[in-house]
């Protein structure tokens, strides 16, 4: 399957985002994503910090060099954003302070942002499609 210029950009911008975020999350902003970290998970905050830093770098990775299989990375990048919506609810409902979300309403706003990222993986990467299309391309051989 080939794929436009716009949209190997985005993949790559995306990618790179990515790499940026779960390194962050590695370091330097550590506190910042554990405020996200539902209070109901009951998985120690840090770890959760820790393990979606080292996922988003391993997608960030796998979108800027697996070029052949990137239908299959932005299916699993767009449903690692769908896993970690509930992240972005909870400092919604709960009015947890972070990243300068201070308020209901710029954390209310953040929650549309999701979807775009959703949409993003998948548009980028050709994936638009969904999950049925690939399993069918995969079994025909396209």
């Amino acid at each position: 399957m080939t794929t436009s210029a716009p949209r190997t950009v985005a993949r790559w911008l995306l990618g790179a985002a990515l790499i940026l975020a779960g390194i962050a999350h590695l370091t330097t902003l550590r506190d910042e994503f554990s405020a996200q970290v539902p209070n109901w998970l009951p998985i120690d905050e840090d770890l959760t910090v820790v393990v979606s830093g080292v996922v988003e770098v391993a997608l960030g990775g796998a979108l800027l060099t697996m070029s052949r299989r990137r239908v299959a990375v932005g299916l699993i990048t767009a449903a690692f954003f769908v896993v970690i919506f509930p992240g972005n609810i909870a400092q919604y409902v709960e009015g947890t302070d972070a990243f300068g979300l201070d308020t209901d309403a710029k954390r209310l706003a953040r929650l549309f942002f999701q979807p775009v990222l959703v949409v993003w993986a998948r548009w980028s990467t050709g994936a638009s499609g969904g999950l049925a299309r690939w399993i069918r391309e995969r079994g025909t051989g396209k």
